[in-house]
């Protein structure tokens, strides 16, 4: 019994890494589509997420390609703010994104009337920016400060990363 124990033992001990071998992680899928699988138009609409395509997922290039599938039909002053957000995300360095992100998040995440609070206080800066000739349209605003319980939220914040998400 014992020997029979053994022998078992050893031949799992040497099963067990020529399993382990034939068993490997699947490799990870391609995102998809593919920057060369979109469309001459498409390509044209989101040329400046070009450099930034293979990094998106595929969550995210769909995202992008529905809009790009949206574009012919706005009004020609959108696909200007539409291109102008896309070259200032596409601008962004990472950390900025994922900043711009999880504020775009928790700002969803807030009940309707801290929303319009937000909103208000986001138009307000906006229109602030406006009065101070010394700041370039082309500056990308910060988001308002997020309203919290412990502090009110009468300023809005000084940064420079967008809450847009596409």
């Amino acid at each position: 019994m014992a020997k029979t124990l053994v022998a078992l033992i050893v031949a799992l001990c040497l099963a067990f890494p020529a399993f382990a071998a034939q068993t490997r992680p699947a490799a990870k899928k391609e995102a998809k589509p593919a920057w060369t699988e979109l469309s001459a138009p498409q390509q044209q609409i989101l040329a400046p997420l070009a450099g930034e395509w293979n990094e998106m997922d595929t969550t995210r290039r769909k995202k992008w390609v529905a809009i790009a599938n949206r574009y012919p039909k706005m009004k020609p002053q959108e696909q200007q703010l539409l291109q102008k957000r896309m070259k200032e995300w596409a601008a962004l360095t990472p950390e900025q994104r994922r900043a711009a992100r999880a504020k775009y998040q928790s700002v969803k995440k807030l009940p309707s009337e801290k929303r319009k609070d937000v909103r208000q206080q986001w138009q307000q800066y906006q229109r602030s920016l406006a009065a101070q000739p010394e700041i370039s349209a082309s500056d990308p605003p910060a988001p308002p400060e997020m309203p919290s319980a412990e502090k009110p939220a009468a300023k809005p914040a000084t940064g420079t990363a967008r809450a847009t998400e596409q």
